[in-house]
């Protein structure tokens, strides 16, 4: 069990934040898989404040998949805490700010990673955005450093400790890596070392191994995944079980995976629409699916595919060949 403030999760295990991905109904899939908190994707904060629909829609919360984190993502005090009044105000459970987002229009703007290049406007961001959160905990999202020749994670850790965050969560790669390389875990030793507040270790968690390796490593008291858990929502249940028991859950299988993606596609269809729903979608399916026989050419095909019954009835096809397949070498 973690705790972050006032917020009780049931495991250690944690969806990161990702633009694109983490809407409801991905959430709701990493919580039935065992994720102990999910994270919502980015939500721009001046945009919030100007009250857009499409960003104010992104505030949504389904009961299901609590507790979620909505991550807030902007560059100036004044936007970030107006932005933490309208999200206090929602089913979620704790704030999250983002300082570590590589992707070039985000940190441009002076948002994402920029912010942690400046620690004396960071501090004064988290202690406005701790301020107007009211009873939910403020977290921190952070990289590494900017690059090889600015790495200040530890420093930011010590500012946001000391401006009322209640947990941090370190990537150890640097913002100009971007999703390169790999991950430093030493980074994120050194942060835990720091600071008194809990530590989430986040890069490169991809195996149940791969994640009490770097618990151990680190110290840290949970791991963030992200991009380990594209196509692969059961890492979440696999990785809290083999923290607790050291025992390796077997792999999904071919129709676990087609079983999930088609609940997925349901999910998202009643979420965002017909149209948008089934084009989202296909990215997922791709994921899902790579590696398996001939996914390259399965993927090419539900690119064209424009209704969520056509990626339905190609999905239980596909599944059909991959079954007979696997039937046919039995018996070889």
């Amino acid at each position: 069990m973690l705790k972050i403030g006032n917020v009780e999760l049931e495991n250690n295990v944690i969806l990161a934040p990702m633009a694109g991905v983490c809407n409801p109904s991905f959430r709701i899939l990493a919580k039935e898989m065992g994720a102990g908190l999910v994270c919502a994707e980015m939500v721009a904060t001046k945009a919030l404040q100007h009250g857009n629909a499409k960003t104010r829609s992104m505030l949504k919360i389904i009961g299901e998949e609590k507790p979620v984190a909505m991550q807030l993502v902007g560059c100036d005090a004044e936007s970030m805490a107006i932005a933490a009044e309208l999200v206090a105000e929602t089913e979620a459970d704790i704030i999250d700010i983002n300082m570590g987002c590589p992707a070039s229009k985000i940190h441009k703007a002076g948002s994402g990673a920029a912010l942690a290049r400046d620690p004396e406007s960071a501090g004064r961001i988290i202690e406005a955005v701790v301020k107007a959160a009211g009873n939910k905990p403020v977290t921190v999202k952070f990289r590494k450093g900017w690059d090889d020749d600015n790495i200040n994670a530890v420093a930011i850790a010590k500012i946001a400790e000391q401006a009322g965050a209640k947990s941090v969560a370190v990537h150890g790669r640097t913002a100009k890596q971007m999703y390169t390389g790999h991950a430093d875990w030493d980074i994120i030793k050194a942060v835990k070392e720091a600071v008194n507040i809990n530590v989430i270790g986040n890069g490169d968690i991809t195996t149940p191994q791969k994640a009490v390796e770097m618990l151990k490593h680190t110290g840290a008291d949970g791991v963030m995944i992200g991009r380990g858990s594209l196509g692969n929502p059961w890492i979440f249940k696999q990785v809290a079980h083999y923290i607790k028991t050291g025992e390796q859950l077997p792999s999904p299988t071919v129709e676990d995976r087609i079983r999930v993606a088609l609940r997925h596609a349901d999910l998202l269809v009643e979420e965002k629409g017909e149209y948008t729903g089934t084009r989202e979608m296909r990215k997922h399916i791709a994921w899902y699916t790579k590696g398996l026989y001939e996914s390259n050419k399965f993927r090419d095909e539900i690119n064209l595919i424009e209704t969520s019954q056509g990626l339905k009835d190609a999905l239980h096809f596909y599944l059909e060949t991959l079954l007979a397949r696997e039937a046919a070498e039995i018996t070889l």
